[in-house]
């Protein structure tokens, strides 16, 4: 006998857990159910406030606008899988996580999207290849800022490029081009604090050009580098 689950049991069931954001959205954008970590996160008391609700309205308008479109695309049928993202709260603080959003279909037709975003979690210092990942781990942070061939990270770690990566799946829960493009994200917000042009920025955290830096921030962000320092310099 097929069992099946509605929203509502799920919302209620992800109500439980303080590190999983969980959504569902309408085709309008609008959201429809939204777990309890969400509304606190969003500075609310009330599932109420959410429901019925976009993104556009409740997120800062340059967030709220990356995330509208990102919706749109999952309502054209894309699957997003474990995209990194840096989710600005409402204190203002970041908060690492990775979003996995689906097309939430109804009788072939797509009517919604449905999705989670869960927090970056402490690496598992207790797997067996920790202290060679570690020596990765190290050496990124150290050469970020520089062009980094996974072959080389292997070497380092003594293991073949698929054994690398999934292994730092494992470890990290990213993949060590996950884990290079957050530390120069989080690099280019601590220079964007400061007086340095966003194309010196961009060039100094390892991208190629300031074209480049702006559409990794903007897809990890969810806002652009000016942006970004107009929001901080507002706060």
């Amino acid at each position: 006998m097929e069992v099946k689950i509605s929203a509502n049991e799920l919302e209620a069931l992800f109500d439980a857990l303080p590190d999983v954001v969980f959504f569902v959205k309408d085709t309008m954008g609008r959201y429809t159910h939204a777990n309890l970590t969400l509304v606190r996160r969003l500075g609310l008391k009330r599932r109420e406030d959410v429901i019925g609700r976009s993104v556009t309205e409740l997120f800062p308008a340059t967030m709220g606008g990356s995330y509208a479109s990102q919706d749109r695309r999952v309502l054209d049928g894309e699957v997003i899988e474990n995209q990194l993202e840096v989710h600005i709260f409402a204190n203002r603080a970041p908060g690492w996580c990775l979003t996995c959003k689906r097309p939430l279909q109804q009788d072939g037709h797509v009517r919604g999207v449905v999705g989670i975003s869960r927090d970056l979690g402490q690496p598992d210092g207790r797997h067996p290849t920790y202290q060679r990942l570690r020596r990765v781990l190290a050496y990124l942070q150290e050469h970020y800022a520089e062009s980094i061939r996974v072959a080389t990270l292997a070497g380092l770690a003594e293991l073949s490029v698929a054994q690398l990566e999934r292994h730092f799946r494992r470890v990290f829960q990213l993949t060590p081009q996950q884990v290079l493009t957050k530390l120069r994200i989080e690099a280019a917000m601590r220079m964007l604090q400061g007086d340095d042009s966003v194309a010196a920025i961009g060039l100094a955290c390892g991208f190629a050009d300031q074209s480049s830096f702006a559409r990794q921030f903007k897809a990890t962000v969810g806002m652009s580098p000016r942006d970004y320092r107009n929001m901080i310099a507002a706060s």
